[in-house]
């Protein structure tokens, strides 16, 4: 699953703010491996905690084979790793996945082939009686969730977080150049959302979406974190919220450990889980927010990296 998300505005800002800034404290560990192969050429910045975390390098040792000439401990995704990978101080960078910095600094997302992360993808959370009295809901957020792709997820975040734009005009602009052609909903619902910045953004998104289709929207953004705006939404206080499948399964699950890294089986899961609760998951999107690794655009054309087993190629 995530490492834990930055939620507020500024810290996204901040992080791309600070890119040039030098790396100061804690500094790195000792090499891990030689140089056989790609990895054991580069550094790995990352959370303190990274070594021991199994979505981390953990995984990556385990998952991949993959031994780094070093790990370098810099932060949660944030202003740290962005230097140290900008810097040269690092060449590969735990980030996650929707960060606006991929694009404003034209990093390359590694491909997780071998399926090392849980299915964080997005996926929206729905009070049932709600899609009840406007079957239109599902029909009109499925189709959000089929258009939502990375490279979306992570432009419509840099225009709200870098380019300062509202989240009303950057979901307007958005759902207007899809062309969605809803109709027949009636009467009012509620879309919440947390006070992270890409919820909200997918909130507004919904919002406008249904009132094109012609149903009454009352938003509640920046409700709080998770643990205050899933009961809101369990005592229907909103009655639709974007979400991440895997984090969501792991919150309200009976046994640990039901997430999968198949984004279907864990949103099937999922369901399973919000039935008794009135609640029920739609279809989940292509886009993800979860842990990922980045190189700089030189350090892939140096490699030739597109995803992460090709780090364990053979160093040139």
């Amino acid at each position: 699953m995530r490492m834990i998300r930055i939620g507020a505005l500024g810290a996204a800002v901040l992080a791309l703010a600070m890119s040039a800034c030098t790396l100061g404290g804690g500094g790195s560990q000792a090499p891990s491996g030689g140089s056989a192969t790609v990895a054991g050429l580069l550094v790995l910045a990352g959370p303190p905690e990274c070594p021991e975390r199994p979505f981390c390098l953990q995984g990556l040792e385990g998952t991949y084979g993959l031994q780094f000439k070093e790990f370098k401990p810099t932060d949660v995704g944030g202003p740290l790793t962005i230097a140290a990978l900008d810097n040269g101080d690092a060449q590969v960078g735990l980030l996650l996945t929707s960060d606006p910095a991929i694009a404003v600094k034209g990093y390359v997302l590694l491909e997780d082939d071998k399926l090392l992360q849980l299915a964080d993808n997005l996926i929206p959370v729905a009070r049932k009686d709600a899609l009840t009295a406007n079957p239109v809901i599902e029909d009109a957020l499925n189709a959000v969730m089929a258009k939502l792709d990375q490279e979306t997820l992570i432009d419509l975040n840099k225009q709200v977080t870098v380019d300062g734009k509202s989240s009303a005009d950057v979901a307007r602009a958005w759902v207007d150049a899809q062309g969605f052609s809803f109709t027949g909903g009636t009467g009012d619902v509620t879309v919440g959302s947390t006070n992270f910045y890409e919820q909200e953004v997918l909130g507004e998104v919904f919002a406008q979406v249904l009132e094109g289709a012609g149903i009454t929207v009352e938003r509640k953004f920046q409700l709080g974190n998770r643990e205050v705006v899933f009961p809101a939404l369990e005592s229907g206080d909103i009655d639709i919220l974007a979400e991440y499948a895997a984090t969501l399964l792991e919150t309200v699950n009976e046994a640990a450990g039901e997430a999968t890294t198949d984004p279907a089986a864990t949103a099937a899961k999922l369901r399973e889980r919000l039935d008794p609760l009135g609640l029920t998951a739609l279809d989940h999107a292509a886009a993800t927010d979860q842990n990922g690794f980045v190189v700089t655009q030189a350090t892939a054309d140096q490699y030739g990296l597109v995803k992460l087993s090709d780090l364990a190629k053979p160093a040139p």
